[in-house]
């Protein structure tokens, strides 16, 4: 499996302890190393989880494909959700998972507020709001097809895609 986003490694993690054979996790910030080194030296897993520090969209061509492609979260963390959508469909075989914000205004007006805060603070990182039908048109042109949509609570929403 791939986890693209992947901070520590907990999805990876739990799906290696559910079976999955192997995982690569592709992170932007190196400030998860430690801990996720820690974590599967815990579990005995080091050897089997690739940490990769680097940002996915631009050096995904380095990458295998997977049969799994996992984006927990991240979705809302990329400006480009067609390239970034684009580039993790690309790479799974058999499925992509996807958490990513619900269209409601609410959570558009949250993304706003929560924006204004990081630009008057410095910040360069600014959060997404990205619309559903745009990254399942994306997964669909990569030839993945939607399994399953799910809405969990007030923000945040999953899709599955299979390969077709």
């Amino acid at each position: 499996m791939l986890d693209v986003g992947g901070g520590v490694g907990t999805i990876e993690l739990e799906l290696l302890a559910a079976g999955a054979e192997r995982a690569t996790n592709v992170e932007l910030s190196p400030g998860y190393e430690e801990a996720a080194g820690e974590l599967l030296a815990e579990r005995g897993l080091t050897g089997r989880v690739e940490r990769r520090i680097a940002d996915f969209v631009a050096e995904g061509d380095a990458i295998a494909p997977h049969d799994v492609v996992v984006m927990h979260r991240v979705v809302c963390c990329y400006p480009d959700v067609d390239a970034l959508v684009g580039a993790a469909a690309a790479h799974a075989r058999r499925r992509m998972v996807l958490t990513y914000p619900q269209e409601r205004r609410v959570v558009r007006l949250g993304g706003r507020v929560l924006n204004v805060f990081l630009r008057l603070s410095g910040a360069d990182f600014r959060t997404y709001v990205h619309p559903f039908e745009r990254m399942a048109a994306v997964a669909r042109g990569k030839g993945l097809e939607l399994e399953t949509r799910e809405r969990h609570g007030l923000v945040w929403e999953s899709a599955a895609f299979t390969a077709s």
